[in-house]
């Protein structure tokens, strides 16, 4: 049957999570062929008004396309069967906990079934129905939200926003007010939630102010090596990347002379780069076929690494030698490079 989008009533749309990118396919695929599957609705108690059961998403892609009807099937039974049975259908394996949740507490709070009853009718026991009720009055309204909107996925919200709002609400709530629109993936928001379970007070608030902070800081940390021989190598390659990033800048910034106060910064800097590099050569033991084994090690992009630190050792004996001499007079070229040497 054809209706009307006026007729419908679409009371029941907050029991359905969004798929932004599932909607999108749906209005593309409407634009292009029409649409071809029919919504379900029942009647309503108003004359000539529609409850809608399932198409939720096509009608809100229809409405965007400026459409004016929408193809329908209207089931024979009452608006509570017609939910349970909808349920059924599609299957709980694609319906969230959170939105089983959104379905049985409608029908407690809208149609006064009891718990035994929805238990019947879903062919659960009282214990699960108890459960689901117990998830959607727990978790705080606005995660709620976050998950009917697509923003948060419902495995998330159950598995990590749950206990952590049993814990402390407020934190919560500011955790998912700094991740913003931002959906964070599920492995993400666990390695939140145990760090702010096993964390103090100072990890919390960390944690909380900045949680995309804190992933990064925590991926970094745990990328970085446990081993003594795994933890100088790759302090030396970030030695090395320094180092080599100084002088691309210096190449690229010849022409832009510093002012007196920032040379006299960098020269100090540059001495005590001096110092420790000196220092570090003295201290690296000189044996026999250490450069075959880091051949070995580092293969062509060693070699080709190699090259262009020769090329670059007189610059670095010059500055030894004879102070910071990066441009002709004495001058020392590259000011924008300065506040960006510690980053």
């Amino acid at each position: 049957m054809e209706l009307e989008l006026e007729q419908l009533d679409r009371r029941h749309e907050g029991l359905r999570t969004r798929h932004p990118q599932r909607e999108r396919r749906l209005l593309a695929s409407l634009s292009q062929s029409g649409q071809q599957v029919p919504i379900v609705v029942v009647r309503g108690g108003e004359a000539e008004r529609y409850v809608v059961v399932d198409g939720f998403k096509r009608v809100r892609a229809l409405v965007r396309l400026g459409a004016d009807t929408v193809l329908g099937t209207c089931w024979e039974m009452s608006e509570p069967e017609a939910l349970i049975v909808d349920h059924l259908l599609v299957g709980s394996e694609r319906v969230s906990a959170v939105e089983q949740g959104w379905l049985l507490r409608d029908l407690v709070e809208r149609f006064s079934l009891g718990e035994a009853e929805l238990a019947r009718r879903f062919d659960r026991s009282v214990s699960w129905v108890s459960r689901r009720l117990g998830l959607v009055r727990d978790l705080p309204l606005q995660v709620q939200e976050s998950v009917r909107a697509g923003q948060v996925m419902p495995y998330v919200a159950m598995k990590y926003l749950l206990p952590l709002a049993r814990a402390n609400v407020g934190d919560c709530l500011s955790l998912l007010g700094q991740l913003g629109s931002e959906r964070p993936s599920s492995r993400a928001m666990g390695r939140l939630y145990v760090c702010y379970m096993a964390g103090d007070a100072r990890t919390r608030e960390r944690l909380v102010a900045d949680p995309r902070l804190f992933l990064r800081v925590d991926e970094e940390c745990r990328r970085r090596p446990t081993d003594a021989g795994g933890q100088l190598l790759a302090d030396l390659r970030a030695l090395a990347a320094i180092a080599r990033r100084v002088r691309q800048r210096l190449e690229r910034w010849r022409e832009e002379a510093l002012s007196a106060e920032v040379r006299g910064q960098a020269e100090v800097l540059l001495c005590r780069a001096r110092t420790e590099l000196s220092r570090l050569v003295t201290l690296w033991p000189q044996e026999d076929g250490d450069a075959g084994r880091a051949d070995a090690a580092g293969g062509a992009e060693a070699e080709g690494a190699g090259a262009r630190d020769t090329h670059h050792r007189a610059g670095a004996g010059d500055l030894a030698g004879g102070g910071t001499h990066g441009a002709p007079g004495g001058h020392f070229d590259g000011a924008r490079g300065g506040p960006q040497l510690a980053r």
